[in-house]
C-alpha cells in the first residue's frame, strides 16, 4: 500500500512539476495604467507599458500621447508558443516599438524556459488592433495570422463560425477561441484555462461598446454568458478603457488624457447586466448608458 502511495505522490509531483506556475498575480482592479497627457511634449511614460500579470503572462498599454485609443495587448507563453494578442494602434516602430518591446519579454522569458514560437492574433479586424502588424511580418520564428473571418476560421480550425469554441494549446497552455461577430465580423474572445482570464477585446470593455451588427452583437453576448455559466472566469479583460470613475460618465473620444479611469477588469455579473439590457432592448438598436459600459449602435 504505501508503495501504491508513493508511486501516485511521485506521479502527481512530476505532473505539477510539469505545469507552470501562476501563484503570483498583479491585482489588475488596483493596476495604475499610464493614461497620457495634458500636454503630450511633456509626456514623459514610455510608448508601451509592461505589466507582468506573472511569470507567463503580460499585458502591454499603449501610451495615449502616441495614440488616444491607448489600447492593450496580451501576451501568453506556453512551453512552445507565445500568443500575442493585437499589435496596437501605430505602426511605426521609432515611435511605438511593439516588436522590440515583444521581442525582449520573449527572449527574458526563453533563457528560463526554452525558445518559443510567436503567433501574432487579432481580437477584431479594426486598425488600432493590428497597426503594429507590419512590424512583425518576416521576423524569424514569428507568424502573424491574418485578419478575415477565414483567415482566423482556417488558422484556429473553426469549422461552424461562430457557433464553435475551439482549443488552441500553446504547450501546456490550452486557449479557447470564441467566434463574437457583431462590433466586427471576425471578432473572438480569448479564455485562457490557466489563469481564468477572459479577454472581450472591443466587444465588453469599460466604454462604448460600438456595435455594427446589432443581432450578431447580441447572440455573441448570449453566448459568452453561457461560456461563463460553465467555465470559471477570473477576470474579463478588454482592450480599452474610455469610463471615468464616475459612474456612467466616459471620456469624450480622442481623450489624450484620462487621469481617472475606470478599472480595466470587468465581471461576468456586468457581462450579464449587457446580456439582460440587449435582452429588453429587443431587436432596435438604442444607445444606454450604464455605470461601465455604453451600448453604442453604429449608424
Amino acid at each position: 500500500m504505501k508503495t501504491k502511495i508513493t508511486i501516485l505522490l511521485s506521479i502527481l509531483t512530476l505532473i505539477l512539476s510539469c505545469q507552470p506556475s501562476f501563484e503570483d498575480t498583479v491585482d489588475l482592479k488596483v493596476q495604475n495604467w499610464i493614461h497620457g497627457s495634458e500636454n503630450c511634449e511633456d509626456n514623459m511614460d514610455p510608448p508601451i507599458q509592461v505589466v507582468k500579470y506573472n511569470s507567463h503572462t503580460y499585458i502591454l498599454r499603449q501610451n495615449k500621447c502616441t495614440n488616444y485609443e491607448a489600447p492593450f495587448m496580451f501576451l501568453f507563453f506556453g512551453e512552445n508558443k507565445a500568443l500575442l494578442m493585437d499589435t496596437g494602434a501605430t505602426q511605426e516602430d521609432d515611435i511605438f516599438p511593439l516588436y522590440k518591446t515583444v521581442n525582449t519579454i520573449i527572449n527574458d522569458w526563453s533563457k528560463k524556459n526554452g525558445e518559443v514560437e510567436l503567433i501574432v492574433a487579432h481580437t477584431h479586424k479594426h486598425e488600432d488592433h493590428y497597426a503594429g502588424n507590419a512590424q512583425f511580418k518576416g521576423k524569424p520564428n514569428t507568424s502573424v495570422i491574418g485578419l478575415e473571418v477565414n483567415d482566423v476560421q482556417d488558422f484556429f480550425k473553426i469549422a461552424n463560425w461562430p457557433e464553435e469554441v475551439v482549443d488552441y494549446d500553446l504547450g501546456n497552455r490550452m486557449m479557447k477561441i470564441i467566434p463574437i461577430p457583431g462590433h466586427h465580423a471576425s471578432s473572438i474572445a480569448v479564455y485562457d484555462t490557466s489563469t481564468k482570464i477572459l479577454l472581450t477585446g472591443d466587444t465588453f470593455y469599460p466604454g462604448r461598446l460600438y456595435i455594427n451588427d446589432w443581432i450578431a452583437f447580441k447572440m455573441s453576448i448570449e453566448r459568452l454568458v453561457k461560456f461563463t455559466d460553465i467555465n470559471e472566469i477570473s477576470t474579463i479583460l478588454g482592450n480599452h478603457i474610455e469610463m471615468t470613475q464616475t459612474a456612467g460618465v466616459d471620456y469624450p473620444m480622442g481623450s489624450i488624457y484620462q487621469p481617472k479611469e475606470h478599472q480595466l477588469p470587468l465581471s461576468v455579473l456586468t457581462l450579464k447586466e449587457l446580456s439582460n439590457a440587449l435582452t429588453k432592448l429587443g431587436d432596435t438598436p438604442t444607445k444606454q448608458i450604464h455605470d461601465s459600459f455604453i451600448i453604442y449602435p453604429v449608424d
